[in-house]
């Protein structure tokens, strides 16, 4: 079987002149090489794509493959992380991961809270602000979290995040829409331990296959996974399993929360728990970084005695469910 692998590299936009921070989503060579090298162990074919215009050119110029390993975060617009799949919706080539509809709305955060407080799972009160007139009718009491409506890896998420006062959270909001050009997701912050819960499978076969809790040393910023905090998380961060108790609390809340949101084959459920240790959801990763060290996801399945090959053959047996009669 033939696959290709579609991805956008790192180094690409750093030459494009982005920073290190605006280009913190995309894929370093050695992430698309253990993709790579994990399928071919799998005794697939595979081709390197790129990204989402070496895709259309390739489709244009009558490239196909039985399959697509679809990690592209895209660049512009609510549905950057969509656009791949579109594509191949448009030309009947299936594809790793969730579809269009689910990548558009699980990158905007507050959609996605909105469809997980519908369902009954316990999510953080929250708001959207596009404007600093906004503020001045906000009822959640503090204290409050704010961060962009729609990135991820950390992204504007730093020590200035968790917010005490109203002047406060004027300067993080304004700081926040003038440096990404989106609306402000604010919610009332959760003050409890921090969860991070892989996911394989899709449906009625999805599965939690492991969980950590994220622990912040001393010399983090304190109290948020921040982007600083990721970027230096082997001196600023400690993972572990937690109890039993807990887990079982934060594997009900994750596969709820996978299932009523249509997420496939792979990925991550990011929880925290309020004042009374109850798990609430935060965000899903439905295109979770699978770098082979450095991401979370198969950090957490290192911890749970899971490799990075069998992570890999685990997100490949569940799409191929969706193509092999």
């Amino acid at each position: 079987m033939r696959v290709g692998i579609t991805y956008d590299l790192k180094t690409d936009y750093l030459k494009l002149g982005f920073s290190e921070e605006q280009a913190a989503e995309f894929d370093k060579e050695d992430t698309i090489s253990a993709i790579e090298n994990s399928l071919q162990q799998l005794h697939f074919e595979t081709e390197r794509v790129g990204h989402v215009k070496q895709l259309a050119k390739a489709l244009v110029e009558g490239k196909r493959w039985d399959l697509v390993f679809n990690i592209c975060e895209g660049v512009y617009g609510i549905g950057r992380e969509a656009q791949v799949p579109a594509l191949l919706d448009a030309w009947n080539i299936p594809y790793v991961f969730s579809d269009p509809l689910v990548l558009s709305l699980t990158l905007h955060k507050a959609m996605t809270k909105r469809v997980i407080r519908d369902a009954g799972i316990p999510t953080a009160d929250f708001c959207i602000i596009t404007s600093l007139d906004e503020l001045k009718s906000l009822t959640i009491s503090y204290p409050l979290f704010a961060k962009p409506l729609a990135e991820g890896t950390g992204k504007g998420i730093n020590q200035h995040s968790i917010i005490q006062h109203e002047r406060q959270l004027k300067e993080t909001c304004a700081y926040l829409l003038n440096t990404f050009k989106q609306p402000v997701l604010v919610e009332k912050f959760l003050s409890g331990r921090e969860f991070t819960v892989g996911m394989a499978g899709t449906g009625s076969d999805a599965r939690c296959i492991g969980i950590m809790e994220v622990i912040l040393n001393t010399n983090a910023e304190k109290d948020v996974y921040s982007y600083e905090n990721k970027s230096d998380y082997l001196e600023r961060v400690s993972y572990s399993i937690p109890e039993m108790r807990i887990t079982q609390l934060c594997f009900d809340v994750a596969l709820r929360a996978w299932n009523i949101l249509e997420c496939r084959d792979g990925g991550r459920i990011d929880l925290r728990c309020d004042e009374n240790g109850m798990p609430n959801f935060i965000e899903v990763n439905p295109l979770a970084g699978l770098h082979p060290i450095d991401s979370d996801l198969p950090i957490l399945c290192r911890l749970n005695g899971i490799s990075y090959q069998k992570l890999i053959e685990m997100i490949m047996n569940s799409a191929l469910k969706r193509i092999v009669k």
